[in-house]
């Protein structure tokens, strides 16, 4: 590929294709259709058919309407995570599989009713038992082919309200319903983590807050604390400092709505994350030259630490490039928005970070930060569908991915300059069994100090993480390495 012009980010945009939800309503039909109960459960129903087809909330959602999207993701994330009580009970209730819009709303209305357990409710919309009911039968019938299953769906629900204690009893033993995750996830964090995986899967069922990182160079912590305190949507919500500059909030708040959004003094970026910038910075600032700092950001999009690398630096005083890269084109475009919102400037380049003959100069880096693709596994707060997504030969393969990443960036670190290697996972195939085998393959390079795995807990005790509660963080692994002369 031929290189960019230095003074204007460039973007080869790649055309992406977005799927359809399966059996979804056209845009216009959503548009009109009413935003109650059973419209919701409908949409929730279509998402988990997509859902086993592989598809992910974050690209199914567009298939919804703006104004119905919150509410229905409201729903789809507490059914989410009681999916695997659900798929239990559903099976002791109908052996027989039904068919799978049928099987998909049974399936909704289950996990929906699962959620509102009052011996241990976690967060998730509050309806009455009779209301989920009726309301999935009115799901069911919306669907002209669907209605004679009514009555099938009436009599499973009303059966489960019967047998409640009893059909729940049964489920003890059974992993997959106790934890909510697929059995292969369960026994893998089992193995990772032998002290605190019940902890550890725990965590998952509680959404995670919602953490800003202020750009030093518009805001600082006390501003912006000052600012969001004097707005409306403050109200009845905590907030900490965390990180280096960052700003945690209690609950989720319509952050382009908060003050100072579109002028750039902050971005969202969970406190794990934001730890990135500062660990490769401070590894290679104390480097004297008379040049500026030249790093590369690898696998780059949507570019939050891109911004957080250039934010440090400009706060600092230190000349810096920085070259962002990613494999996406249409991700690359994000990159180049959330700059030009925060008031930023880096080269941008879509191009396989695997492939350095295609898009590298010849030039070294004194920094490289590799976030590379993994399973995602530590950020299942805010994505409740990745457990369902994932297989369990997806570890193995990512792992051979970021191994492929390593061994082909590595040649691009300059004598001295520093490599920083992180994922958002807790499956140590992904973090430091990678790590110790590249640097046992690779005696130029040495391992520096850096936080290592990250569990998605409360403190340092590891206790679980109740909701919403402050000081939580993502699941994360950091490892710095520097290059020996």
């Amino acid at each position: 590929m031929n290189q960019p012009n230095s003074n204007k980010p460039a973007v080869r945009v790649v055309k992406a294709t977005r799927t359809a939800l399966p059996n979804a309503k056209s845009v216009a039909q959503i548009k009109s259709a009413p935003t109650t109960l059973a419209h919701q459960l409908q949409q929730v129903a279509n998402f988990l058919i997509a859902l086993r087809a592989g598809h992910s909330w974050a690209t199914a959602q567009f298939d919804i309407e703006n104004t119905q999207r919150a509410g229905v993701q409201a729903i789809t994330f507490a059914v989410l995570r009681h999916l695997g009580q659900a798929h239990a009970l559903r099976v002791a209730l109908a052996p027989k599989r039904p068919v799978p819009a049928a099987d998909a709303l049974l399936t909704a209305a289950l996990a929906l009713l699962c959620a509102q357990d009052p011996e241990n409710p976690p967060p998730g919309a509050a309806y009455r038992d009779d209301v989920i009911v009726s309301q999935a039968v009115e799901a069911i019938k919306l669907q002209r082919q669907l209605a004679p299953q009514s009555s099938f769906i009436n009599a499973c629900l009303r059966r489960f309200l019967r047998e409640r204690g009893a059909l729940m009893q049964s489920l003890r033993g059974n992993l997959e319903a106790q934890f909510n995750h697929p059995i292969w996830w369960v026994r893998q964090v089992q193995r990772d983590w032998p002290d605190h995986w019940q902890a550890l899967l725990h965590a998952n069922r509680y959404s995670a807050p919602l953490t800003l990182r202020v750009n030093e160079q518009k805001s600082s912590f006390a501003g912006m604390k000052s600012a969001l305190n004097a707005t409306e949507f403050i109200v009845n919500t905590e907030m900490q400092a965390v990180a280096h500059t960052g700003l945690e909030l209690s609950r989720s708040l319509p952050v382009s709505q908060l003050p100072g959004y579109a002028e750039g003094w902050f971005s969202v970026q969970d406190a794990a994350a934001q730890l990135a910038a500062p660990l490769l910075m401070q590894a290679v600032s104390s480097q004297k030259s008379a040049k500026p700092l030249r790093i590369l950001d690898a696998c780059a999009a949507p570019g939050g630490k891109t911004s957080h690398l250039l934010e440090w630096a400009a706060a600092r005083n230190i000349p810096l490039e920085v070259i962002a890269l990613d494999v996406d084109g249409q991700r690359c475009e994000r990159i180049e928005d959330n700059l030009k919102r925060l008031g930023l400037k880096a080269r941008i380049i879509v191009a396989d970070a695997a492939d350095p003959s295609a898009w590298h100069d010849g030039q070294p880096f004194d920094g490289i930060l590799l976030d590379a693709p993994c399973t995602a596994s530590g950020i299942v707060r805010r994505h409740p569908d990745i457990p369902w997504l994932r297989r369990d030969t997806d570890i193995s393969g990512l792992a051979s991915q970021q191994k492929r990443l390593l061994q082909a960036l590595w040649p691009l670190v300059k004598e001295g300059g520093a490599l920083l290697y992180c994922t958002c996972s807790v499956f140590k195939a992904e973090g430091s069994a990678q790590i110790e085998a590249f640097v046992a393959n690779n005696t130029d390079a040495q391992s520096l100090p850096a936080p290592g795995h990250l569990l998605p807990l409360k403190s340092a005790d590891l206790s679980p993480m109740p909701e919403n509660s402050l000081g939580g963080h993502d699941g994360f692994f950091y490892a710095l390495l520097r290059k020996r002369s």
